[in-house]
Parts: C-alpha cells; structure tokens; sequence
C-alpha cells in the first residue's frame, strides 16, 4: 500500500514511523509494517510504502480491543527510534489559524486564539499521574483495523511521540462525546482492558478540551477552498464557544 502525505515537513515523522512499527512489530506487537523500503519525496510528497494488509470490516472493533492495544503498546521499553516529544500539543492548529486566518470569522478566530493561550498554560501545569513514554497520538477505533484472522492491529502512527500515556486515553472519550462513537459500556470495557480509568484523574476534563482545539487543524487547513471544512470548524467552534458538549460533530468521512 502507498501513502502519500502532502505537506513536505511530514519526512521526518512519516520516517520515525516506519521505523517505529518496523521495530514493534518485531516485538510481536500487533500493528500495521512497511515495506522494506525507506519513505522518500517525490515532487514535494511524502511517499511511504508500506504491506498490505486483509482486512474486513465485521464485527467492528470494540472499545475493549483498542484499550488492550494500549496497554500493550505503553508496557513497550523506550523505542531506539528519535521521536518528537508531545511538548506542545497546540503547534499544529496555532500555525494552521497563523496561516490561514480566513478560514473563521473574526469573533470565532479571536476567541480561538485566546482559547488556545488559556489552553497552553492548562496543559503546562498538568501532573500526569502515569510514566511519560511512547504514545501513538491518535488511537482510536477508526485508527484499527480487522484483520481477516480476527486480529485487531493498530494504523496511522504518523502522531507517534513520547509524552503522557493520558494523551492516548483520552482520545476514546472525546471521540464518544463529539462523534458518538462509544456508548457507556463499550468506554467500561476499554477501561478495563486498559486497567486504568483517566476519566479519574483530575486532568481529564482538560485533555478533552485540548482534544477538542487540537482536532480543528485540518479543516482550518482546507476552510479557505473547500465549503464542507469552511461549515464544520465554524459548527464545532461555535458549539465550543457556547460550551455546548451536546452537539455532535461530523466526522472526516461524513
């Protein structure tokens, strides 16, 4: 299979990427390999290869699943691969608003950019209460696939960084109070297959708000030329501003 990521500066994390998998999976762990083949730049574009896999869509993958998947991974030793440190989880979305301000309206991007001042200072005072270490950056169900032996095995590591474990277990909560992804019993279950509930920690709720900011970067991106992405950052920042967590957002392949 080929990837192609757009946005040249994506080498040098694609690149940790295939390194990083290539060594967990010769550790067993169940996630997606690349190709024998190092990824490299053709006219501007990060171009990775990588196997490909046989994978169904049934059943769908459970909450208990991905949180086994985590525990798995943080248990792993510190990788001998050069990872970005998770310091400031705010860097992508506060360039994408820095270059493109016409993708809100002015009382949206004005209130945005405070929020992601009064954010950063939040996240700088947080005590996470697990061992910082590798973290994939983006684990959720979407980011799993099925294979056709039954397994389940973790995709998309292009977020993968050392920093707090909370990152990763914050993620399946946020995606169940925005996309109403996971029900009640499913979010149990990947407590406790993960063996650890972060929604008992005093962070949690910060995190969630962080998660909530730091997923608007790739409609800022594509709201100056494309109408869809223009609506959904104007719906999910209006629906922050308000502090309204009942409306639901679409998700990317909506």
């Amino acid at each position: 299979m080929v990837r192609v990521a757009g946005n040249p500066n994506a080498f040098k994390n694609v690149t940790s990427s295939a390194l990083l998998t290539r060594w967990l999976a010769r550790r067993s762990y169940p996630c997606v390999v690349p190709a024998e083949v190092d990824p490299f730049l053709v006219a501007g574009r990060v171009v990775s290869l990588w196997r490909l896999l046989d994978v169904v869509d049934e059943p769908p993958v459970a909450g208990a699943e991905l949180g086994e998947l985590l525990r798995e991974l943080h248990s792993q030793p510190t990788p001998p691969v050069e990872l970005r440190q998770l310091v400031d989880p705010f860097e992508s979305v506060a360039a994408a608003i820095h270059q493109h301000p016409d993708a809100l309206i002015e009382g949206d991007l004005v209130w945005l950019n405070e929020r992601v001042r009064q954010l950063r200072n939040t996240w700088a005072a947080l005590s996470p209460v697990l061992p910082t270490g590798l973290i994939h950056g983006d684990a959720h169900t979407n980011n799993v696939m099925r294979l056709a032996t039954g397994q389940a095995v973790l995709a998309d590591w292009d977020h993968a960084a050392q920093g707090p474990r909370e990152w990763d277990l914050i993620q399946v909560h946020y995606m169940a109070c925005r996309f109403g992804r996971h029900g009640q019993e499913d979010l149990d279950r990947f407590t406790t297959a993960y063996g650890w509930d972060v929604r008992d920690w005093s962070g949690a709720e910060t995190l969630l708000q962080i998660r909530e900011i730091t997923g608007l970067s790739p409609y800022i991106r594509k709201a100056s030329t494309d109408r869809i992405a223009y609506r959904e950052v104007s719906r999910r920042v209006g629906s922050l501003h308000k502090v309204d967590a009942s409306v639901r957002w679409n998700s990317p392949n909506h």
